[in-house]
Formats: C-alpha cells, sequence, structure tokens
C-alpha cells in the first residue's frame, strides 16, 4: 500500500509545473511512499509527450477535455493508489518534510476531514490564513464590516498567532490532504463547478461530517499564485465569469429555502446591473482591454442566467454534470 498519491491538475500550466514535479522527484524518503499522479486537462499543445518522457517516474493521464478542476483531481483520486491523497497545485514546491508533517497530522488526528499548511509566496510571505465560509452574513463588504465587529475577539482567540495548528472554515485547493476514507465519505470534489469555490464546498461538506479542516502553520508550501489561469482577455473574462457562477453553485448546494431564494437574488441583481453599466463602458471603450473584458463578461453571464433559467440548474454549463444533464 502506498502511503500518499500526490494529485496535480494541470492546464497549460507547464512552466510551474517542472519545477513543481523536480521538487517531487527529489524526494526520497524513508518515512513514507508515494506516487504522483498528473491529470492534464486536454491542454492540447503537444508539451503533455515531453513531459512524459522527462519524468517517467510519473504517471500522466490526459482528461477527455479541459473538464474543470474538480473533476480532474476526481480523474485522479479514482487511479490513485495511496491510503491518503494530496491535491497540489501545479504551481506549488512541496518538500519532504511538509508532506510528511501532513500525512502524520492526519494520520494521528482522524477528526481532521482535511489538513493543509502555510502557503507561502516568491517573498516569502504567508497568504490568509482566515477564511469562512460564505454565508449571508459576509456576502458583501459591508455585511463583512458589521460581521467583523461582532466575531473580533473569537477570531483574535481562534487564530492566535502562538498556535502551532489553526482550524479555518475552509482552505483553497492548491494544497488538500485527506485520507481516502475522507475522500469516499463525502464522495470527492463536486463536479458541479468547473473552477473556484470547489475548495469551499469540499471543505463544507467535510464540516458537514462532522470533521475539521486544520493548518499547520509550521509546515510550509510554496504557492506561486496566479499561474496560467488569466492569458488573454478571453481566457480573463472566462475565468472571472466563472467565479461568479460558482458563487450562484455554492449557494444553491449549501442554503436552503428563503434564505437560498435571498441571497441568489443578492448575488443576481447587483451584478446585473454592474455588469450591464460595465458592458457598456467596455463598448465605448472598447480599446482600453481591462474595459473590454467586462463585455465579456457581460455575453458569458447573460448567457449562463438564459441557460440556467431554461435547464433549471445552477450548473456550471462547462462542467461534465452539465454536458451529462
Amino acid at each position: 500500500m502506498i502511503d500518499v498519491s500526490i494529485v496535480i491538475v494541470n492546464y497549460k500550466s507547464w512552466d510551474a509545473l517542472t519545477e513543481c514535479l523536480e521538487a517531487l522527484t527529489t524526494i526520497y524518503s524513508n518515512r513514507f511512499s508515494f506516487e504522483t499522479i498528473v491529470v492534464d486537462n486536454h491542454s492540447n499543445d503537444g508539451k503533455l509527450e515531453t513531459f512524459q518522457n522527462l519524468f517517467p517516474s510519473i504517471n500522466f493521464i490526459k482528461n477527455s477535455g479541459n473538464n474543470g478542476f474538480a473533476n480532474g483531481c476526481n480523474t485522479g483520486a479514482n487511479l490513485a493508489k495511496g491510503e491518503y491523497l494530496l491535491f497540489l497545485n501545479p504551481d506549488t514546491v512541496a518538500g519532504e518534510n511538509a508532506i510528511y508533517e501532513l500525512l502524520n497530522s492526519a494520520k494521528t488526528n482522524p477528526d481532521f476531514g482535511i489538513v493543509t499548511c502555510t502557503q507561502l509566496n516568491e517573498k516569502g510571505k504567508a497568504y490568509k490564513e482566515v477564511r469562512f465560509f460564505p454565508s449571508l452574513k459576509n456576502l458583501f463588504g459591508t455585511f463583512r464590516a458589521i460581521n467583523k465587529l461582532f466575531t473580533k475577539s473569537k477570531i483574535k482567540q481562534d487564530f492566535n498567532p502562538e498556535k502551532t495548528i489553526i482550524f479555518p472554515d475552509w482552505a483553497t485547493g492548491a494544497v488538500i490532504f485527506m485520507s481516502v476514507a475522507w475522500y469516499k465519505k463525502i464522495n470527492g470534489w463536486n463536479e458541479k463547478y468547473w473552477l473556484y469555490f470547489e475548495d469551499v464546498d469540499i471543505c463544507k461538506r467535510v464540516a458537514n461530517q462532522g470533521g475539521k479542516v486544520a493548518l499547520l502553520r509550521k509546515s510550509t508550501i510554496l504557492h506561486k499564485h496566479g499561474g496560467a489561469s488569466r492569458i488573454n482577455i478571453k481566457t480573463k473574462a472566462l475565468t472571472k465569469t466563472e467565479v461568479l457562477i460558482s458563487q450562484h453553485i455554492y449557494f444553491n448546494e449549501h442554503s436552503k429555502g428563503f434564505d437560498r431564494s435571498l441571497i441568489q437574488f443578492l448575488i443576481l441583481l447587483p451584478l446585473l446591473f454592474g455588469k450591464t453599466l460595465m458592458a457598456l463602458l467596455g463598448i465605448i471603450f472598447f480599446f482600453v482591454p481591462k474595459l473590454k473584458v467586462n463585455l465579456y463578461i457581460f455575453k458569458n453571464l447573460f448567457s449562463y442566467y438564459i441557460s440556467a433559467i431554461y435547464n433549471r440548474t445552477w450548473t456550471s454549463p462547462r462542467s461534465m454534470l452539465y454536458k451529462q444533464h
């Protein structure tokens, strides 16, 4: 039995992936065994074969299409032989000690449904630790400010700098460590999302099953955030649109009744108004790339809402589950 299966979902992030895989292939540990699985979401640029030759010890899987992050994670997990799963972004660099600490923490604390660690950027600065599940009370900036006033002392206590392990509501999908038992218990990643919020969703479902999301402060992994998701105007508009779509999916999955309807309405109304205005500016100032992006976002969102009404689903039209709908 292999201890850890490392699953990396890649889409044209070859430069970042090179450093990621080079770090993993230099690990020769007597503390744990591991395998590495790279799921390429149909980059279709001829580089997959090159990487298969460069890293013969790594299992490369060519996905049927750019089916989204959640689908890629599940595709890799379904082929994994390990007792534990480590989902890594291609723009991360992980060492032996960090992986061992994640494994040891998950083994000794079976109630830790998900374990993550401190992520550092290239300058050695840690990414945000304090993360709460999205809800009505933190939906907008004003709501968040008010909520922060009432929870300030609790936040200070829960995230005390002296604590070596803290428990945020959710961890980013860049570093997610969990046992296969927990993965199966929550039925893996939710493929209704194509990109974004799937990490919040998986942590929420762990919490719903009584599990904890633990962050190990003394263990670190380098994360060069923002690798290859925003290449040009259309791609940037697509990713920004998916953030908004995924927000709708999340609240449809994790809220009920009147609250669900109210939240969806509160998201939709300012979005339509704001994006319509920005789209008009994009038409007038089409020569300004930042404004032109808004034109594409409006087009994408309008198409999504029409599709959501017609098909009666908030699921992302780019996801595999939508295509099977």
